[in-house]
């Protein structure tokens, strides 16, 4: 039996990167899931976000692990959007359980030179996004006396981020919206929780300017933000993770064996928070 058997879970984001991996491995647990997703281009982000074909795949992989799905073309930034997602999960499967608060973008920018269009963009997804997505859910979670709610923040919601500010604040205000809703939920029994990913191995970042970052100049490549990910933690053997490691925390988040955990941010970050800075000599 896996450790979500007969749960519904929902999942923000989820036609590709983190969020295929959260609906993946939920169902691989036991659950049914409900994948929501702009599908869409953002006209301020600089690389190309999921698709309807994406959605379809993450759908696809759900359904070959035996369990059902329903696919959601929605965007977090609406409310009547996102209620009207859940209020489908409902009347597909009759009860949500989990909510995996996980869709976001990342651009970069000095604080000075980032635009209004890309900071209100970022906010409205990574942060208002997370909160319309649980207002979304929580009366049904407070009428049924049970839930849980994980949300991908960052390492960058525990510190700063240089070139970022807009997805740095964004995800430092997850801990406090998370905070609240935990107090606020606690009474109900639902749990809150945040994860805190490092470098994560996801299209959000297959594109030249992470490539350019990491290696320093331009003309940098997918082998350079590789290399560069040996740097960023301190654990052996640890550069860019996969996405299942993010939804491998989420799961044991979700299950029955974080019964009494709540209110926590939990990075997931191969040990990168132990380093002053970046880790000069790796162990590969």
């Amino acid at each position: 039996m896996g450790l979500l058997e007969g749960k519904v879970v929902l999942v923000t984001g989820g036609a590709r990167g983190q969020g295929r991996a959260h609906a993946v491995v939920s169902a691989r647990e036991g659950a049914d899931v409900i994948i929501v997703d702009l599908a869409d281009q953002i006209g301020s982000v600089h690389y190309p976000m999921g698709s309807q074909d994406d959605l379809a795949e993450t759908a696809r992989q759900v359904e070959e692990l035996g369990r059902r799905v329903l696919a959601v073309t929605a965007d977090v930034r609406s409310q009547a959007q996102m209620d009207n997602a859940v209020a489908q999960g409902i009347e597909e499967f009759g009860h949500i359980d989990v909510l995996i608060a996980n869709a976001g973008i990342w651009t970069l920018g000095q604080f000075w030179e980032i635009t209004d269009e890309q900071w209100q963009d970022t906010l409205d997804v990574n942060l208002t996004g997370v909160w319309r997505s649980a207002k979304a859910i929580a009366p049904h979670m407070i009428e049924r006396q049970a839930g849980s709610i994980v949300i991908t923040s960052s390492i960058n919601g525990l510190e700063g981020g240089a070139n970022y500010a807009h997805y740095t604040a964004s995800k430092h205000g997850l801990v406090g919206l998370m905070r609240t809703i935990a107090l606020e939920l606690a009474p109900h029994g639902i749990r809150c929780n945040t994860i805190h990913p490092g470098a994560v191995n996801t299209p959000m970042h297959h594109h030249q300017r992470t490539y350019d970052m990491f290696a320093g100049h331009p003309g940098g490549t997918y082998e350079d933000m590789i290399e560069g990910g040996y740097h960023y933690g301190a654990l052996k053997g640890t550069t860019f993770m996969a996405p299942e490691a993010m939804a491998d925390a989420a799961l044991f988040l979700n299950s029955h064996l974080a019964a009494n955990v709540t209110g926590v941010t939990l990075p997931v970050d191969s040990g990168h928070l132990l380093l002053t800075g970046s880790n000069p000599t790796p162990v590969k």
